[in-house]
């Protein structure tokens, strides 16, 4: 049966840039919740000394769960080889956290869409860092998860393969039992596109999942895909909102991936609302992940 982990979606400006919440409040709140885990950040402030990883390790194990996923952003689009080695680097050093933390899977991106990258270009870029960072995880344990992921709030273009064809391009050009997806059906919608499709496309190679809604603010989906996929910063009319009030068919998801026996980790991101918010969205998933693997 699947298990849940959290993320702090809500407190991201506190823990990783003005200090506001400390890693160990967060843990607090987040261990009250009925889940299993906790997902990491590789960017909290307080994991920039590696004598916490331990000890935010043991705090996560003495309460009885884990931390199993590592979230990152990686940026292997760039044309300039020694910038790809510096961030080949760094996922490394992701790698060595997750591991250190206690994790199994540890997030890769593309990159930036920068306008002068073709998509063959990109991909091949994108491809040759992840394999070069491939070897490293599997001494570990660790596998790499590729999100299709819209973009990292301190980038200044949108993911390289955030549009489908382009996911499903650079997931086809990797094969290697240390890889798989990360599948977050929220960020589809993002890039104009339906999430059920992208997860048919790519459901054998699942092997994570962000669980998250959003809800149209104004107008329609055809408003969303004339007018977002692509545009700087996160489209106006969507917001992030409660799991089962939103756009997402989580009976459509649940269906497709218990079809290819997925058995893994949903992590939610979710809560921007307040920890109440969060406690509805992990009670409406343990209701329907009971409903399809209980």
């Amino acid at each position: 049966m699947p298990q849940l982990a959290a993320f702090p979606k809500a407190f991201m400006q506190a823990l990783c840039k003005d200090g506001t919440m400390t890693v160990s409040e967060w843990i607090s709140l987040a261990v009250k919740l009925d889940i299993d885990g906790l997902e990491w950040y590789a960017g909290f402030l307080e994991m920039a000394d590696q004598n916490n990883w331990l000890r935010f390790r043991k705090e996560v194990e003495d309460h009885g769960k884990t931390i199993p996923m590592m979230c990152c952003s990686p940026d292997f689009t760039h044309p300039d080889a020694k910038f790809r080695e510096k961030e080949v680097i760094k996922q490394k050093d992701w790698i060595d956290m997750t591991h250190t933390l206690g994790g199994s899977y540890c997030r890769v991106l593309s990159g930036q869409r920068r306008p002068e990258l073709s998509v063959e270009e990109g991909v091949k870029l994108a491809a040759d860092c992840i394999y070069a960072c491939l070897p490293y995880a599997e001494e570990r344990g660790i596998t790499l998860i590729l999100e299709n992921h819209y973009k990292d709030d301190f980038w200044e273009y949108p993911e390289f393969a955030q549009k489908m064809d382009v996911f499903c391009k650079l997931v086809d050009s990797i094969d290697h039992s240390y890889f798989g997806v990360n599948y977050d059906p929220s960020n589809t919608y993002l890039a104009g596109e339906d999430p059920i499709e992208l997860l048919k496309r790519v459901s054998e190679r699942v092997v994570t999942m962000h669980a998250s809604d959003r809800y149209l603010k104004e107008g329609t989906i055809e408003d969303l895909r004339k007018e977002e996929g692509g545009a700087a910063g996160y489209a106006k009319r969507l917001s992030h909102g409660e799991i089962g009030k939103g756009l997402n068919d989580y009976d459509a998801i649940f269906t497709e991936l218990k079809r290819v026996g997925f058995d893994s980790w949903i992590s939610i991101e979710d809560g921007v609302d307040g920890m109440a918010q969060l406690e509805r969205s992990v009670a409406f998933l343990r209701k329907k992940i009971s409903r399809y693997w209980g």
